[in-house]
């Protein structure tokens, strides 16, 4: 086999295992996660129904029970409000994680963080998205994972702003 061929499918292998480990992310490991029980509150849901009241910063109003917030270190529900709090893919997006998952856990008493895992490197590399790196390979967490700020993520949303895939 040439040089040419083998780094053809070496490239190929490569993507396919980036395609692959995102697709099971994203796809199959957080809808079996958002699927394994009916969750009080599923704050900043995105498009996704937690069976309980769905809560986001932006406006979804195909959603059910949907309430929208103004200020997510400051959620408008009272002390332990909830049983089960849902956190998905969030908690790697905001100025700071440990204040957040602090107010997460005033208004519920189970909160679930989902967060991207090191083996979907997409996701967990993502500059353009996310302001953190959570050094785990587990996606499903009931406490904060060691984390530091994504590199050039800064010098990113400073200059095109954090993507937003409402």
């Amino acid at each position: 086999m040439s040089i040419e061929m083998l780094s053809f499918w070496i490239a190929v292998g490569v993507i396919a295992y980036l395609y692959l480990s995102h697709y099971v992310s994203y796809s199959l490991l957080k809808n079996k996660i958002l699927k394994d029980k009916q969750w009080g509150l599923n704050v900043c849901c995105g498009k996704t129904d937690g069976g309980g009241v769905n809560a986001d910063i932006f406006e979804h109003k195909e959603l059910p029970n949907f309430r929208l917030l103004d200020d997510i270190y400051n959620l408008p529900f009272l002390n332990q409000e909830f049983e089960t709090i849902l956190c998905s893919h969030t908690i790697e997006h905001v100025d700071d994680p440990a204040a957040f998952l602090k107010e997460l856990r005033r208004v519920g008493t189970d909160v679930t963080i989902v967060i991207p895992p090191l083996y979907d490197i997409t996701a967990a590399l993502n500059i353009f998205e996310h302001k953190w790196i959570f050094l785990t390979f587990k996606k499903k967490h009931t406490t904060l994972p060691l984390h530091f700020r994504l590199p050039f993520s800064t010098l990113a949303h400073n200059k095109i702003g954090q993507i937003n895939n409402a």
